[in-house]
C-alpha cells in the first residue's frame, strides 16, 4: 500500500511521528509511506488553500517533504508534484488535541482529509483528545498509537469507503483522552456540538502599546448529545465519523422547494 501522511501541527510535531509508525504498520514491508506536511504549524486553517501566492517546498529526507502552506496545500503538493504515483490512502494527524464537535469545522487536519476526498482518494483524519488522564503521560499519543491501525483497517473494510459519489466520503477519528489500556472501544458517532462553547478573542497589549487579539477556545470537556463524538470520547471511546464536503442541507432543500 502507498500511503501519504500529513498534518496541521507541522512536520516536526510529535503526532506526525506517531502517524508515521501507524502508516508504516499499515503499508507493510512492501509498501511506501510519503510525508508532505506543513513547514510550520497550521492549526485552525480548515480547508484553506494558498490560492493567491506561491509557497516553498523543501525535501527533508527520502519521501519526506515540507511545504510552507496549509494541510490542503500539502495534499495538492503530494498528488500533483512530489509523488510519482497517487497514494492508495491519505492519513492526516495525529492532531494534538481533539477535532470533535464544532472543532471539526476549523481543523486543518480535517481540511487535508477533505482535500484528499475531493481528489478521489480514501482519507482518514485522526486526532488525540487531551485531558487530565493522558496529557501528562510519557507519550500522550499512546492511545492513538495503540489503536489506530485496527480502527483504520475497520474503516477500509467498510463498503462505503470506496464510493463513487461526487463528494467522496472521508473519516474523522478522535481517540479519547485516556491511556491506551483505559480505552473502552470504538463507536460510530455523529458530529456533536458543545453548547455555550464558542471561540472568542482576547485582547493584549505589546510592550510598545500596540493592541493585539488572541483567538481563545472554550472548554473542551463539555459533553455533547448522546451518540455524538465529544460524549463518546469523554466516555473513553474512539469516535469514528463518516463525512462529506457537501454542505447542502438536503432536508431543508426538499422542504422548501414548493415554497420557492
Amino acid at each position: 500500500m502507498r500511503i501519504l501522511i500529513t498534518n496541521d501541527d507541522g512536520i516536526h510535531a510529535p503526532g506526525l511521528k506517531t502517524l508515521t509508525k501507524i502508516a508504516e504498520d499499515l503499508a507493510g514491508p512492501d509498501g511506501e509511506v510519503w510525508i508532505v506536511a506543513p513547514a510550520f504549524e497550521q492549526s485552525g486553517v480548515g480547508h484553506c488553500i494558498s490560492f493567491t501566492h506561491p509557497f516553498l517546498v523543501a525535501q527533508h529526507g527520502p519521501r519526506s517533504f515540507a511545504a510552507e502552506g496549509s494541510p490542503a496545500d500539502c495534499v495538492l503538493t503530494a498528488l500533483h508534484d512530489v509523488m510519482p504515483e497517487r497514494p492508495d490512502l491519505v492519513l492526516s494527524g495525529v492532531n494534538r488535541g481533539n477535532n470533535s464537535g464544532e472543532n471539526t469545522l476549523y481543523s486543518g487536519t480535517i481540511g487535508a482529509a477533505m482535500e484528499a476526498a475531493l481528489q478521489g482518494i480514501p482519507a482518514v483524519a485522526m486526532s488525540q483528545y487531551f485531558g487530565v488522564d493522558n496529557r501528562d503521560l510519557d507519550d500522550p499519543f499512546e492511545c492513538a498509537a495503540a489503536h489506530a491501525v485496527g480502527v483504520i483497517k475497520r474503516i477500509l473494510a467498510a463498503p462505503q469507503t470506496n464510493d463513487t459519489a461526487d463528494y467522496r466520503l472521508f473519516w474523522n477519528v478522535n481517540f479519547p483522552p485516556v491511556s491506551a489500556t483505559a480505552h473502552k472501544g470504538v463507536r460510530l458517532s455523529a458530529q456533536g456540538f458543545r453548547r455555550d462553547v464558542d471561540f472568542t478573542v482576547e485582547p493584549h497589549h505589546s510592550p510598545s502599546g500596540k493592541r493585539f487579539l488572541w483567538i481563545k477556545g472554550g472548554p473542551q470537556q463539555t459533553p455533547t448529545l448522546p451518540g455524538t463524538d465529544v460524549t463518546d470520547n469523554l466516555n473513553g471511546y474512539t469516535s469514528v465519523t463518516p463525512m462529506r464536503a457537501d454542505l447542502t442541507d438536503h432536508k431543508t432543500l426538499t422542504a422548501l422547494k414548493e415554497s420557492f
